[in-house]
């Protein structure tokens, strides 16, 4: 199969299932679309278009799996929400001149919560978790395109309840290192709920289709991206039904507020980075999400929210991550990976 045949029939698959997507708060399994990775965190938590053998991207972009990455393992931890603990460790290997294969199994842990009966009495405690051991591939098609692609077997387990889900990402990456230049177009979460939470509800995945682009200016010492997510929808605005409405007070009508409508609702698709590169061994991060600071701040207290930063450095054959995404006044998220190789 050539190249043209391929980016053809994923091309296709992509317009074919482009209708069925929801957004957060209709799906199921949605901790699978939060960055473990600690450079993915700092670069704003859409950063998947970069073919440097960091093999931490693979979980987001199967088709970035090339020879560099053979032997190498990395692991993260991050320090979500309230007790909310999340990690993955992945490994890559080289199976054949152009093909690489990686696993990868990722868990969240939501701790333990109190269990309560109707009448608000406690019961006890009860346990929550999600996990997913994903298998991907990808295959090196010349020097400039790649393909790859992850199947994933996702399960939650929810106190007595418990899901089942079957999907699969793909992607495809044109990389050009002469001019230092990486585009990479990634579908995710295409797949099935096989077992309900329960009986006659079966519910979406996260589907989502995504591009995204790294550029690194000649004699610069640092790259930036910009990724565009959420393809496959428009209209993003979460319309807040606390939202406070003011009304003229002669003729009653509500005041609307000036809005940039397509500024705004291009923006909530967009996330950018730079990646400061001060030496070989050492870098600098730091990313912005507009949706994530549009939905997330308080309107008389925006602070930072949206945005990320964070670093990495190199340490004998170690290679350490760190970043801080800003979600609320109430805190952030903290993110730490390591990578080493066999």
């Amino acid at each position: 199969m050539n190249r043209l045949t391929l980016i053809t029939c994923l091309s296709c698959l992509l317009l074919a299932v482009s209708m069925h997507a929801q957004i957060g708060g209709l799906t199921s399994f949605n901790y699978s679309n939060i960055p473990g990775s600690a450079r993915v965190a700092a670069m704003g938590g859409n950063y998947f278009a970069v073919k440097d053998g960091d093999v931490h991207l693979t979980q987001f972009n199967p088709s970035l799996l090339d020879s560099s990455m053979h032997q190498k393992v990395g692991m993260s931890f991050v320090d979500y929400f309230d007790g909310i603990a999340m990690g993955y460790a992945t490994y890559a290997h080289q199976l054949k001149k152009d093909w690489t294969g990686g696993a990868t199994m990722q868990y969240c842990s939501y701790g333990k919560q109190t269990e309560l009966d109707a009448l608000g009495y406690e019961l006890g405690q009860f346990s929550a978790a999600d996990y997913s051991l994903n298998l991907s591939a990808g295959h090196q098609i010349d020097s400039l395109w790649s393909v790859g692609l992850t199947f994933k077997t996702m399960y939650s387990a929810l106190a007595n309840y418990s899901s089942l889900a079957f999907a699969l990402d793909g992607g495809v990456t044109y990389n050009k290192p002469s001019r230092n230049f990486c585009a990479s177009m990634v579908i995710s979460n295409l797949g099935y709920q096989v077992k309900t939470f329960t009986e006659g509800n079966r519910e979406k995945l996260p589907f989502q289709m995504q591009i995204g682009f790294v550029k690194r200016p000649a004699h610069a010492p640092f790259r930036f991206s910009v990724a565009y997510s959420n393809m496959q929808r428009w209209d993003l605005v979460w319309e807040n039904p606390n939202q406070i409405i003011i009304t003229d007070p002669i003729t009653g009508e509500v005041i609307q507020k000036d809005k940039w409508v397509f500024g705004d609702q291009l923006m909530r698709h967009i996330t950018v980075g730079s990646e400061f590169i001060l030496s070989k061994n050492f870098n600098l991060r730091i990313g912005y999400n507009y949706r994530k600071r549009q939905e997330l701040k308080l309107e008389d207290k925006p602070g930072t929210a949206g945005f990320s930063y964070g670093f990495g450095f190199r340490l004998s054959r170690f290679h350490l991550s760190y970043g801080r995404s800003i979600y609320h006044l109430a805190g952030p998220s903290n993110h730490i990976s390591v990578t080493t190789s066999f």
